[in-house]
């Protein structure tokens, strides 16, 4: 008897074990909600199962990625995902998350207030590049926003930012040899050397956190992305 071909879709049970290694907090409930939100669209059988090809997987892959590492609300993800709006011509209907934002931009996209935004300017946490905000300030507001739900407020974070600048300033140090050859070819290892060193940091930061939250008796199976705001619903439909 001859082998059956390989189906050219997966179960969403299928589509769960295929991401959970990589993003353990992922679930069954998550994944239907991120299909009622728009996200995501599988294609559907005859009695109504969820139908799942390589393209939905990679795509589901890419907004799990997105929220855990960038902190941007759905919203904005599916705006990512969405093809390009024509140009309206006054400076707003580009994606936000794409590159440089104005102020109103930023608002919109980060989901606060003027109070907000010019709190984390008071704090050193945002900072505008002429008129303009680069992404990285979205991540900051959008990780300051599901914060504050918490009751952490800008001020609170101070903390956090002299710590980033402790750790600057001894990237800088390690990378100051190369930096003094003065050359293009020393800057740019220089460069590449400092964000070796900066992911390690970050990787070594968040163990240490993972061991402390042990240590203190916390429960829980690591770090994932936020819950609040970020689509772990309650519950959800079955298949």
């Amino acid at each position: 008897m001859s082998a059956q071909p390989a189906r050219a879709y997966l179960g969403i049970g299928e589509v769960l074990v295929r991401l959970q290694d990589e993003f353990p907090d992922v679930s069954l409930s998550k994944i239907r909600f991120l299909e009622s939100e728009g996200l995501i669209e599988p294609a559907r059988s005859p009695s109504g199962y969820r139908r799942f090809d390589e393209a939905d997987v990679e795509r589901l892959r890419y907004i799990l990625t997105v929220q855990r590492d960038q902190y941007l609300p759905l919203r904005v993800i599916k705006e990512r995902l969405l093809p390009p709006a024509p140009d309206q011509g006054n400076g707003e209907a580009a994606d936000p998350a794409a590159g440089p934002m104005t102020r109103r931009q930023l608002l919109t996209a980060a989901e606060i207030d003027e109070g907000q935004l010019a709190e984390l300017e008071t704090f050193g946490l945002v900072r505008r590049v002429g008129r303009v905000y680069g992404p990285d300030a979205l991540q900051v507001a959008c990780a300051a926003s599901v914060l504050g739900r918490f009751g952490v407020q800008p001020r609170h974070l101070r903390a956090v930012k002299a710590a980033v600048e402790r750790e600057m300033s001894f990237i800088e140090q390690v990378v100051a040899p190369t930096l003094r050859q003065r050359n293009p070819e020393a800057r740019e290892q220089a460069g590449r050397t400092a964000r070796e060193i900066a992911a390690l940091t970050m990787r070594l930061h968040g163990a240490l956190i993972e061991a402390a939250l042990a240590e203190a008796g916390f429960p829980g199976d690591g770090l994932g992305p936020p819950a609040a705001g970020y689509g772990h619903p309650a519950g959800g439909a079955s298949a």
